[in-house]
């Protein structure tokens, strides 16, 4: 009877808390030529396993809060038995309220990511010092990933784990490998954490709360409200492009945002897209015939 109690105490235990991320890891390897492609299976349960049972916060999670996320490993070449060159894209999302829609928060594509990998090696990480590039660059996403939803619900809410980011970026600045270095890129693991933590970048990092904690979640019940916040938000990082042009934060809220505001816009009044349509054909060049159908979608 004892036993069973416990087995019963440790279910609902089990059921009530999580873990902080329910990550979707995908590896693939078709570019590289070889007939043994379970090192690459392996490699996925392994990094699965790391990323989604690694308590990365002190917080409690319900299994329904935790934060949807996705990695996605292109596997490009096979330098030697034990270390490989790839790609990574992480995504991530977080729920509207009310709504059963998710908007994303991130979603870059990093080309620098080379590693080592032993089959069956257990993976380790330590937040003191750089034990493997393969850790380092999953914790570092890992916190990139609660930081920016933490912000998404409160002011500077991610601040912890922008710091626990720029420590991992900090202990690899001595790493062979390509990503840490302010010197190597202008798109970089470096650059993405310098960009959150720059004061010049502030209004940029208050949008990420402003605009789904004031405007997406209150569109449910008042779409103009909402969508009103959405639009100081555009006027900000309108702001921020003025003298940050080139910036990663940039680039990066646009990867994430364009589509969404495509539709969050296409059925507002006329003035309001005209508005917007200016907006972010100032602040993002690249994707304006996206945004000009905006325009063209009959308004509510």
């Amino acid at each position: 009877m004892h036993k069973l109690l416990t087995i019963v105490f440790f279910l609902a235990f089990f059921s009530a808390s999580a873990q902080e991320l329910n990550c979707q890891v995908q590896v693939v390897s078709q570019q590289v030529q070889q007939s043994d492609r379970r090192i690459f299976e392996t490699l996925q349960k392994a990094i699965y396993e790391f990323v989604n049972t690694t308590k990365w916060t002190n917080d409690q999670y319900q299994l329904t809060e935790r934060i949807e996320c996705s990695m996605f490993i292109n596997i490009t070449e096979r330098v030697s038995a034990d270390e490989f060159k790839a790609t990574i894209q992480v995504q991530s999302r977080r729920p509207v309220y009310k709504t059963s829609y998710n908007s994303t928060l991130l979603n870059t594509n990093d080309q620098d990511f080379q590693f080592k990998y032993i089959e069956f090696q257990p993976l380790q990480f330590s937040e003191a010092t750089m034990l493997s590039n393969l850790t380092s660059v999953l914790a570092f996403y890992a916190y990139m990933i609660i930081a920016v939803d933490y912000e998404s619900f409160s002011p500077n809410g991610g601040e912890i784990y922008f710091q626990k980011s720029l420590a991992i970026v900090n202990n690899a600045q001595g790493a062979v490998e390509k990503g840490w270095k302010q010197f190597e890129s202008t798109n970089n693991r470096y650059w993405f954490i310098e960009n959150f933590l720059n004061p010049r970048f502030k209004l940029m990092r208050e949008s990420y709360y402003k605009y789904h904690r004031q405007g997406m979640d209150v569109m449910t019940g008042d779409m103009e409200t909402g969508r009103q916040a959405i639009t100081e938000c555009l006027e900000n990082i309108k702001k921020v492009r003025t003298d940050q042009q080139n910036a990663y934060l940039l680039r990066l809220w646009f990867n994430a945002k364009s589509d969404e505001l495509v539709n969050i816009y296409s059925s507002a009044f006329p003035d309001v897209k005209a508005k917007v349509v200016a907006i972010l054909s100032e602040t993002d060049p690249g994707n304006i015939a996206k945004y000009k159908k905006i325009l063209t979608t009959n308004s509510q």
